[in-house]
Formats: C-alpha cells, sequence, structure tokens
C-alpha cells in the first residue's frame, strides 16, 4: 500500500514539473506547442476572446518571464551585497503586479486565476492588450506600442519616448512576435488537428 502511494505521489511530481518546467527551446513558437500543445488550445482561446495574436502572447511572455512560471524581478541590495526587497509584485508567466492581478479578476469574473498558470496568464495578457487598444488606441497587432503599454502602464505610456530602455525592449519584442508569426504560418496546420480543437 505504501508503495502505491509513493508512486502515486511520484507520478504527480512528474506531472506537475512537466507542466511547469520552461519549454527546451522558447526561440520557436512551434517548437514550444509542439511540447506544450494545451498551451496553444490555452492561446488560441485568448486570441478568440480578446482578438490579441498568439504570437504577440508569446512574445510578451518571453520578454517578462522566459516562460518561468514562477519568475519574480531579482531582489535590490543594499550596499551592493545584502539582498533587499524585491522591485514590484510581479510574478509568474505574465509578470503582473498584484493590483492589476485583482483589477483583471474583478472585471473578468476569473476569480481563481493565478499568476503562475500559463491559461490564465494568456487570458490576462489578452484582456490587458484589449484595454490598451480601447484606452490608448494602440492597435493589438501593434507589438511594439503594446509592450510600450504593457511594460509602462496606461497612465505612463505617454512618457516612453524618454525611456530608451523601454524603447529597446519593446523593440526585441516587436522583433520576437514578428519571428513567432513567421514561425506559426509554417506549423498552423499540424497545430490544427483534433487534439488542439478548443471545445
Amino acid at each position: 500500500m505504501k508503495i502505491l502511494k509513493l508512486n502515486f505521489l511520484f507520478l504527480i511530481i512528474l506531472f506537475i514539473s512537466a507542466c511547469s518546467s520552461v519549454p527546451k527551446n522558447t526561440a520557436n513558437s512551434c517548437s514550444i506547442f509542439e511540447e506544450r500543445y494545451f498551451w496553444y488550445k490555452h492561446a488560441k482561446k485568448s486570441e478568440k476572446k480578446w482578438g490579441t495574436p498568439v504570437y504577440l502572447q508569446l512574445a510578451i511572455i518571453k520578454m517578462e518571464s522566459s516562460f518561468d512560471w514562477l519568475a519574480k524581478p531579482p531582489r535590490q541590495k543594499l550596499f551592493k551585497v545584502i539582498p533587499y526587497k524585491r522591485p514590484s509584485s510581479s510574478f509568474g508567466y505574465s509578470q503582473a503586479v498584484k493590483g492589476t492581478w485583482k483589477q483583471y479578476k474583478n472585471e473578468t469574473g476569473n476569480k481563481y486565476a493565478v499568476r503562475s498558470r500559463f491559461k490564465d496568464s494568456v487570458d490576462f495578457i489578452g484582456w490587458y492588450t484589449n484595454k490598451t487598444e480601447k484606452i490608448l488606441k494602440i492597435s493589438r497587432n501593434d507589438a511594439f506600442n503594446q509592450y510600450v503599454a504593457y511594460h509602462e502602464g496606461w497612465g505612463n505610456y505617454k512618457n516612453y519616448k524618454k525611456n530608451k530602455k523601454v524603447i529597446n525592449l519593446a523593440k526585441r519584442v516587436e522583433k520576437q512576435s514578428n519571428i513567432y508569426k513567421q514561425q506559426l504560418l509554417k506549423c498552423k496546420n499540424s497545430l490544427s488537428t483534433s487534439k488542439y480543437i478548443i471545445f
């Protein structure tokens, strides 16, 4: 009986680690979805719901967390040595902060959403970019400006031209988004088989 319990526990741990580990090749969207086929289902569902392209969802996640479900900002250091507090409450795939995540949950009714779950993270990105289009009139296909708004927030978006770091990050997201887009064009047929159908 103890052996069965141990085996069951071991299988659960394997399943959790397999679902939460970083994909082997995060530079290739086809490779990501071949390894994590449920992620494609969730990303397509978000695209259908909010209108934000799958490739932009992926590009934002790659920049924000490199697909690490437990990603957090590095701790600041006192006197360059002593670990101190983190600069923000960003967490998970989307690196959403607590306040914005709470707003997302309240507005969508997705009260059980967690930042460490890919399904909820892509839905959050869809929700956020959709609101960006409504608030700032930025197309959901505009990777550069959508990422600036995502990184800086709706209120600070107008000041981004003074921030070279943000501009460089947004350019990288735009480039990665275009790469993911081209890759998905090559594998979209294989990704649209029955196991990816959204019910």
